[in-house]
């Protein structure tokens, strides 16, 4: 949907009436991802245009729990449960494509009432950083490519999680790296998820077949970081939509089953000159830039801070192991799949770096953001990077945090990430992974009970 980028709020309107739309979600991202928001009916919204919620949506975990008395929250919250005005963004309005009755969708950006931004919410902290580059005279350009897994419905969250029965009428049993026909065991869903994408304007470019059993992964044509942010939101929930009427689940969580590899969110990644177009990482003879090893070294100091946004959740380190098809640490290397920054073969022109550590349960606004964070402290500090990787990355150290708690404290001892991303946003987001991480801690997994019931 390239051609709505100028898109007006009188636009919208014409859309809507040419669409004979009725109804409209309104639909804001938190922190975790999660889609909230209200359901209006045409002329509510048209006649209002703004909406109001409270703030607090936007600082909850994702389980619904608010973070209250954390000192952090309460700090940015405060005690009177305010509300945020909510203004639709005109360039995102799309049609619902399984509703039955013509309904639309549309992201709102949050506003406080004095009409800044509110600053802690997703979409404005990635044009925070955005912003950043653009008073350089940079754009960032991103394409993000999105590992998920198809499973078999499953109702029970004590059973363990199995591949859906295909056309066959078999699940698989073995992986099947890039097999065309395993992809085509699935056809009927993924016919239909490309029906809704090109409604939507999505524009996916490849599906392929991962390692994985019924792991499979779409890759996005490259664009602005906050029309890819938009298209991975609304693709993620279109996926989860359509394989639910296919009688099966679609996961983006980063570790679903014990014996596969986990779901990634690789995020290519480079800088253009906003007055001639031209891709900064290269220089006027082809070679590589100052600019981009300074990238580079920026990712490789500040990834292991940003990682509480890259691996949200506690179950996002169990993909973080060695020989996991997964990255351990912040090496380099030139079409290196095996270290968590690769450099893809490629001409001048499209010269880019490949973050590889990002879980595809990352908040694509927020792992957009601080990946760019990451490589602007690197142009701005002019850090230098170390030697690039040429064997295997898996056989060096473990350079990232190994769980949510220790990458907790690794953000919030990363200053120059709060300047870059906001204090207010650092706050709220710790105190909402905290929380988070409380929770779980109060669950006794399967594990503990088989191998300490008896044995301790």
């Amino acid at each position: 949907m390239s051609e709505r980028n100028a898109y007006t709020h009188t636009d919208m309107e014409r859309w809507l009436t040419e669409n004979h739309v009725t109804e409209i979600e309104c639909l804001v991202p938190d922190l975790t991802g999660v889609a909230r928001g209200k359901i209006l009916p045409r002329e509510k919204f048209s006649a209002e245009r703004a909406m109001r919620l409270p703030e607090a949506v936007l600082g909850v975990t994702v389980t619904g729990e608010s973070p209250e008395g954390h000192a952090g929250y309460d700090n940015v919250f405060g005690f009177t449960d305010r509300d945020m005005v909510l203004i639709p963004d005109p360039t995102t309005v799309r049609l619902v494509p399984w509703a039955v009755d013509p309904t639309a969708q549309v992201i709102m950006d949050c506003f406080f009432h004095d009409g800044t931004a509110v600053d802690f919410a997703p979409r404005n902290v990635l044009r925070r950083v955005t912003g950043l580059y653009k008073e350089m005279g940079l754009a960032p350009i991103v394409a993000p490519e999105l590992e998920f897994y198809l499973l078999a419905r499953n109702v029970d969250p004590n059973q363990p999680l199995v591949p859906p029965v295909g056309r066959s009428g078999r699940s698989e049993t073995s992986r099947q790296l890039y097999s065309i026909d395993a992809v085509n065991e699935f056809d009927p869903l993924f016919e239909e998820i490309y029906d809704y994408c090109d409604l939507m304007g999505l524009e996916l470019d490849t599906l392929i077949h991962e390692f994985g059993a019924g792991q499979m992964e779409i890759n996005f044509l490259h664009d602005d970081p906050m029309i890819l942010a938009d298209k991975v939101f609304f693709f993620k929930r279109t996926l989860r939509e359509a394989a639910l009427r296919h009688n099966m689940y679609a996961t983006f969580m980063a570790k679903p089953m014990t014996n596969e590899p986990g779901s990634a969110m690789h995020i290519h990644q480079s800088l253009v000159d906003m007055k001639t177009g031209q891709n900064i990482f290269s220089n006027e003879d082809g070679n590589e830039s100052p600019l981009f090893l300074n990238y580079i070294a920026g990712l490789q100091k500040y990834l292991p801070a940003a990682m509480a946004l890259l691996a949200p959740y506690v179950n996002s380190y169990r993909r973080i192991v060695r020989h996991g098809a997964a990255p351990i640490n912040i090496e380099w290397g030139y079409d290196n799949r095996t270290v968590g920054i690769r450099v893809p073969i490629s001409g001048p022109e499209a010269r880019r770096v490949e973050n590889r550590v990002v879980g595809a349960d990352a908040n694509p606004y927020l792992a957009m953001a601080v990946t760019l964070a990451c490589g602007y402290l690197g142009i701005v500090e002019k850090l230098k990077p170390s030697e690039p990787t040429t064997g295997s990355a898996y056989d060096a150290n473990y350079q990232l945090p190994r769980g949510l708690s220790e990458a907790l404290r690794m953000l919030e001892g990363a200053k120059p990430l709060h300047e870059v991303l906001g204090k207010n946003f650092i706050d709220v987001y710790v105190a909402v992974k905290e929380t988070e991480h409380d929770e779980f801690m109060r669950v006794i997994s399967p594990w503990e009970r088989e191998h300490l019931l008896m044995h301790v």
